[in-house]
């Protein structure tokens, strides 16, 4: 009898270890197969080698539940092709958030560089009026600023149309002289 209990106390194999060499022994068979199907979608190294890895990860996580282990290698390649395939997705999708992103700032940006353009004009411009004597400053504000015809503006000024004309004509002149 103590010759079957030694035998029973040697070396114990547990399922686990079995099911671990197992895996290890199939995974050390097509682990170059995994890396070249992942390559072949992907096709940048270090991306393949990550999805590998996750393969191999997901592989052992369910190994003991893949019904037929002869099949060992077209389950792994399968898997890897699936999940080289959404990375590809995935980058895909992240490279056209960041274009857009970009494109979004890119937006931005020009839009505050035109405000920020426009406001120095307006600013610019509005020195320039101020420099005008009173009587063209008048005429200008009221029918280039404020939008009034020639024909509101000599009423509301006060001095026949064709007044408002030359002042309108002399005051751009000496503006365009301003601003240069």
């Amino acid at each position: 009898m103590t010759e079957f209990a030694d035998r029973l106390a040697g070396p114990l194999v547990s399922a686990e270890d079995a099911l671990a060499r197992e895996f290890e022994a199939r995974l050390a068979d097509s682990s170059a197969l995994a890396f070249r199907v992942a390559y072949s979608v992907l096709r940048h190294r270090q991306d393949a080698e990550d999805v590998a890895q996750e393969a191999f990860a997901k592989a052992y996580r369910s190994f003991r539940h893949l019904r037929d282990r002869d099949r060992f290698r077209a389950w792994l390649v399968r898997m890897t092709w699936r999940m080289s395939l959404d990375r590809r997705r995935s980058d895909r999708r992240r490279v056209a958030r960041e274009e857009h992103d970009r494109a979004g700032v890119a937006g931005l940006t020009r839009h505050l560089e035109e405000e920020v353009i426009a406001t120095e004009r307006s600013a610019r411009l509005w020195q320039a009026i101020d420099q005008l004597p009173e009587k063209l400053r008048v005429v200008v504000v009221l029918a280039a600023i404020e939008g009034h015809g020639v024909r509101d503006v000599a009423a509301l000024v006060g001095v026949p149309e064709g007044t408002v004309k030359s002042r309108l004509f002399d005051a751009r002149r000496k503006l365009q002289e301003l601003l240069r």
